[in-house]
């Protein structure tokens, strides 16, 4: 899917039949080989930059040609209710475009229906800018699912306190592959945005990434909140995996306690059961044929069980 988009009168616009302008925005989702041949002609783009972006399992990194440069970064997914993944997203900077490439729609980039999603007004013209903002929106949206996980995880810990299925186990193991996957990806985006703050200064590259003061306040806030989502997942996955060792001890604990308690009710059960077997035999039993016999068979189970439920009792079997 190919879109264009171009900053016009402070609003980013869709440009008319998907023209390739200067200054403007290309986004391209899951595009077909004839989409990214026509683009990488129009552009002088290589297909390998723009093919990097349609394999999940790239990590981020930095490409440098003479007229254009790559930046691929991992972005957070949510997948479902508690599976969260990353996918890689393509940036490709020329000298007169800004190209994303994704294999799926994504929340970190900008769409003229919901305006801008990134932390300041947009502007296609302003492409290393642009770019600046959507990695910072990239590291604020890691930390908002860290959050969210450490919400969720909260909420499940309240279950398991009384559980003794493995729902919320597995709640939590796919909780911990997500963490597994942010740590991972945090990682590399870091060494993305650090590479980015050392070429920000080389002459080689002023063409492609010219960076005034702004942009370098939002290229270092960029950098301060991808640490700060790396130390929070890195907290976090180390509690997730504390807990649910802790928490397999705690539904095998209450299992055992239901299996003891049931264990203790069979044996109360089989006391009268068994005293009324030695008074239904088909031998000569005392008090046979007298109406009394049911009644002292009777209370004799009572009292038996009584002691052996006080004796269960005071071992905390019940």
């Amino acid at each position: 899917m190919l879109h264009v988009f171009k900053t016009i009168d402070h609003a980013l616009q869709p440009v008319p039949g998907n023209e390739l302008v200067k200054d403007a925005w290309i986004r391209l989702i899951n595009p077909s080989a004839d989409e990214i041949r026509s683009i990488c002609i129009a552009t002088g783009v290589p297909e390998d930059f723009v093919r990097a972006a349609l394999d999940e399992e790239e990590r981020s990194r930095i490409e440098v040609e003479e007229h254009c440069m790559l930046v691929l970064t991992n972005i957070p997914m949510m997948r479902g209710p508690d599976i969260y993944d990353t996918l890689p997203l393509g940036m490709i900077l020329t000298a007169d475009n800004l190209i994303s490439v994704s294999l799926e729609e994504t929340s970190i980039l900008p769409t003229p229906s919901q305006g801008t999603s990134l932390s300041a007004p947009c502007s296609t013209s302003k492409r290393t800018r642009f770019l600046l903002q959507i990695l910072y929106k990239n590291a604020t949206v890691f930390l908002r699912y860290i959050h969210q996980i450490n919400r969720q995880t909260d909420e499940i810990e309240r279950h398991l306190r009384k559980s003794m299925n493995n729902a919320e186990v597995f709640q939590l193991f796919d909780m911990e592959k997500g963490l597994t996957y942010f740590t991972a990806a945090l990682r590399t985006n870091g060494i993305v945005l650090d590479r980015l703050f050392r070429l920000r200064k080389s002459g080689n590259l002023q063409h492609l990434i010219p960076m005034f003061e702004e942009d370098e306040d939002i290229l270092e806030d960029a950098i301060i909140e991808n640490r700060q989502a790396l130390e929070m997942v890195q907290m976090y996955s180390d509690i997730l995996s504390g807990m649910m060792d802790a928490f397999t001890s705690v539904i095998s604990n209450n299992l055992n306690q239901v299996m003891k308690f049931l264990a203790s009710i069979t044996i109360l059960i089989s006391i009268p059961t068994m005293i009324s077997s030695f008074w239904g035999m088909n031998v000569g039993v005392p008090y046979i044929g007298q109406q009394a016999g049911f009644w002292v068979v009777l209370v004799l189970s009572l009292i038996l069980t009584g002691f052996t439920w006080f004796i269960l009792w005071r071992k905390k079997m019940l």
